[in-house]
């Protein structure tokens, strides 16, 4: 394989290194441990580039590296190290030389490990993998759980009855077939029912998306999204208590108009004006409903979906852990069920890009809230969306979190965090400039952000970056 100029300048200018791209400098060397973990991190993650040479900060340019001279050497060391072949090619570009390692995927069902870790990237490192990603990979061999039977041998007025036909025509805009045969091999097609000869299986996926109720196919009572109102900020005093039995997509907007109809009125002080509007705001609210029902791991039984809301705070919780930590939620996207996700996009449920965490950080700041906080517990995770506090009523933690996010949120978006750009998220005058340098200090402290350029000396114009940038 030959790695042209024109290519590498296009992978130079990504927004980011992503899951397939590994820049590092390497000016005059680099650690051949260090080169096992990632071409084991990344094959683990898919395959992908592993390559010297390239400053690994935005803007990237060509450094060039005197690493590896002989590229032959250290093809065959990784083999005998790891056991599966990596290429390595060396691209002479006119600013210097590239060494690019051409990482293969893992089989389907495996994992690689170096030294008895199962390794994936993080930030500029590698760690092991969490039991619970191990856990999908090893997994893989078996059968999807969405496409798993909720109901076999139906014959195709049972589908007809179970299914929210007319639903999944309407909300994919989607002209309805003339007949009964065309409405069964549209959904087919999509995997919401496969066909066993002469009679028909409804897929997991067919009904916990399309489903008339849910708790007409055994086992999938309990995949129900249940909303909970309590009347103080404990659970001692339940005022309503709904389980929704619709299918996902068929009672997405029954859902939030339940939740948001809940949701108390609260006084916020926006840019310019005092108004009475939603505790929360409703963007938020559809962003984190979404991204519990799509993330959610099926295969843990006994648990659902499930929203709380408080006097003082509304959490949303889904089963199974995420396969990011949740301070990368930001600027990192991965799903655990791909083809669900698929056609909640398709249904405009969903974006599949990862850009739905953005709009509740963005949406928490518009609104003037603490930053949403995520938890991640044994078998769940959890999003908080928390009422407004006046400045003075944040504790450390509250300050560093939002301080966190909104350095994320910026660079993201390609912008800067600065201390006027903390001021306006806290909305804040200039007299409290040392108030913020406090808490851009503590955050500093706490490793959550770092200088963009450690040798600015003017605090006024310093910037900032989240840590992992």
């Amino acid at each position: 394989m030959t790695t042209s100029i024109e290519e590498l300048q296009r992978w130079l200018s990504a927004q980011r290194e992503g899951e397939h791209l590994e820049f590092k400098e390497a000016k005059r060397q680099y650690d051949p441990m260090k080169l096992y973990r990632y071409c084991v991190a990344l094959a683990n993650e898919g395959g992908g580039k592993m390559i010297l040479g390239i400053t690994d900060k935005r803007p990237r340019k060509v450094a060039g590296t005197a690493a590896f001279a002989d590229i032959a050497d250290i093809a065959s060391k990784i083999f005998i190290k790891l056991r599966f072949r990596v290429d390595v090619e060396e691209v002479i570009h006119p600013d210097g030389r590239v060494l690019v390692f051409h990482i293969p995927s893992r089989p389907a069902g495996t994992a690689y490990n170096f030294e008895g870790a199962y390794l994936m990237r993080s930030t500029e490192d590698t760690v092991a993998m969490s039991e619970d990603r191990l856990r999908q990979i090893f997994d893989e061999g078996k059968p999807n759980w969405l496409m798993q039977p909720a109901c076999a041998t139906c014959g195709s007025d049972e589908v007809i009855r179970l299914v929210d036909i007319q639903a999944y025509f309407d909300l994919l805009k989607l002209p309805l077939p003339v007949d009964r045969r065309g409405i069964l091999d549209r959904l087919e097609k999509e995997s919401l029912i496969k066909c066993s000869g002469t009679e028909w299986t409804i897929t997991n996926l067919g009904a916990v998306l399309f489903a008339k109720k849910l708790d007409e196919f055994e086992g999938l009572q309990r995949k129900a999204p249940r909303v909970i109102v309590y009347k103080g900020s404990g659970k001692q005093d339940t005022r309503v208590d709904k389980s929704f039995q619709k299918g996902y997509a068929v009672g997405f907007v029954e859902i939030l108009d339940f939740i948001n109809a809940q949701i108390p009125t609260n006084e916020v002080i926006g840019r310019a004006l005092r108004q009475e509007v939603k505790m929360f705001p409703e963007l938020a609210v559809r962003e984190l409903v979404a991204n519990a029902l799509i993330h959610q791991d099926f295969t843990i039984t006994g648990t659902t979906v499930m929203v709380e809301i408080y006097s003082d705070r509304l959490e949303i919780s889904n089963p199974g852990k995420p396969f990011i930590p949740p301070d990368r939620f930001i600027d990192e996207y991965q799903t655990r069920n791909d083809l669900l996700a698929d056609l909640m996009r398709r249904i405009g449920i969903c974006e599949e890009k990862g850009s739905g965490i953005d709009k509740v950080v963005n949406a928490a700041e518009v609104y003037q809230l603490p930053a949403p906080d995520f938890r991640i517990s044994d078998q769940h995770t959890k999003a908080i969306l928390y009422a407004h506090k006046d400045f003075e009523d944040m504790d450390r933690k509250d300050r560093i979190r939002a301080c966190y996010q909104h350095c994320a949120l910026r660079y993201v978006m390609n912008q800067d965090m600065t201390n006027q750009t903390m001021r306006e998220r806290f909305s804040l005058s200039a007299k409290r400039a040392e108030s913020v340098s406090r808490i851009i200090r503590d955050s500093i402290k706490e490793k959550v952000i770092k200088l963009k350029d450690p040798s600015a000396t003017s605090l006024r114009y310093r910037r900032y970056l989240p840590y992992w940038a």
